[in-house]
């Protein structure tokens, strides 16, 4: 079974874990008030495991296109090839979301998003950075008034020692 395969089959499994803890699991905590209306707070993990698993199905049983060339090269990862890739840029990525999660509460929202997508556009090649900075700085603060005042969200914007 092709690479692509594995992952919907794992990428189904966990949708169907998370429809489990969705429809059976979420909504026995909700006081008898809330059970009256028509959206809980379980409604949009409802949808999208519904949906993830009808997409891992999808491919998961689609048929594949034979290979029109001899070396059999359909996109699939060789592993034998495995540092070509950039699995370095991956890792770092994934190691700075560890980091982003967890600068969260002391550097603030806005601090915090700001750094992520410096150092995640570093990361990734970016060197233009006069268009690099403004765009992080009005990135974060546009999704930081969005969820602040356009919402109603507290986000804390700033370090803890600011505020």
């Amino acid at each position: 079974m092709a690479l692509d395969r594995w992952i919907a089959l794992v990428f189904v499994a966990f949708c169907c874990v998370y429809g489990y803890a969705a429809f059976f699991t979420m909504d026995d905590l909700l006081p008898p008030i809330l059970r009256r209306n028509p959206v809980w707070p379980s409604t949009f993990p409802k949808i999208l495991s519904v949906l993830g698993i009808i997409v891992g199905l999808i491919i998961l049983f689609t048929a594949k296109p034979k290979p029109q060339d001899d070396e059999g090269t359909d996109g699939a990862i060789d592993i034998r090839r495995l540092g070509d890739y950039h699995v370095g840029q991956a890792v770092g990525l994934l190691f700075l979301m560890v980091a982003y999660a967890l600068t969260l509460r002391p550097l603030g929202f806005v601090g915090s998003t700001i750094g992520f997508l410096l150092i995640g556009s570093i990361i990734l090649g970016e060197r233009r950075f006069h268009i690099l900075i403004p765009v992080a700085a009005i990135a974060a603060g546009s999704i930081w008034y969005l969820v602040q005042e356009v919402l109603g969200i507290f986000l804390r914007p700033w370090p803890a020692l600011l505020m």
